[in-house]
């Protein structure tokens, strides 16, 4: 199967202290943490996809538009979903659709972006950094 519009990924998960807002640096509440919802966000669309990579090649997060909409605490599940909704003519861009939920309701929602990248190549450009 090929990349194409409409691949769907689904993550669920219980809160846990690492991904509390207190703990993460966010904030000083004890509740799920948007960094962690981020993560969550980019974990579920690259997960998605990656079986239908070519072999050396993976996808990097480079666009995030989400709102956290809800409080949700510690112990409860959440539950992530993403939806490929466009794929840039070079077919290297591609467009999630994302919302999260937990047991009461919607958390959070928005878009996402990634990039399919040369995982080697991409790695070595990044280290090449540091001689500079």
């Amino acid at each position: 199967m090929a990349i194409q519009t409409g691949i769907r990924g689904q993550k669920t998960f219980v809160v846990n202290e690492d991904m509390i807002a207190s703990r993460l640096g966010s904030g000083l509440v004890n509740v799920f943490g948007t960094p962690a919802m981020i993560a969550a966000i980019e974990n579920t669309a690259a997960m998605s996809v990656q079986p239908l990579l070519e072999e050396g090649k993976t996808t990097v997060g480079i666009s995030l538009n989400v709102s956290h909409v809800a409080a949700t605490p510690l112990g409860m599940e959440v539950r992530v979903e993403t939806e490929l909704t466009e794929l840039a003519p070079n077919g290297k861009v591609m467009t999630f659709k994302t919302a999260c939920y937990d047991e009461a309701g919607l958390i959070g929602e928005g878009t996402h972006m990634r990039a399919i990248v040369d995982l080697v190549r991409f790695e070595a450009k990044a280290e090449a950094k540091k001689a500079k």
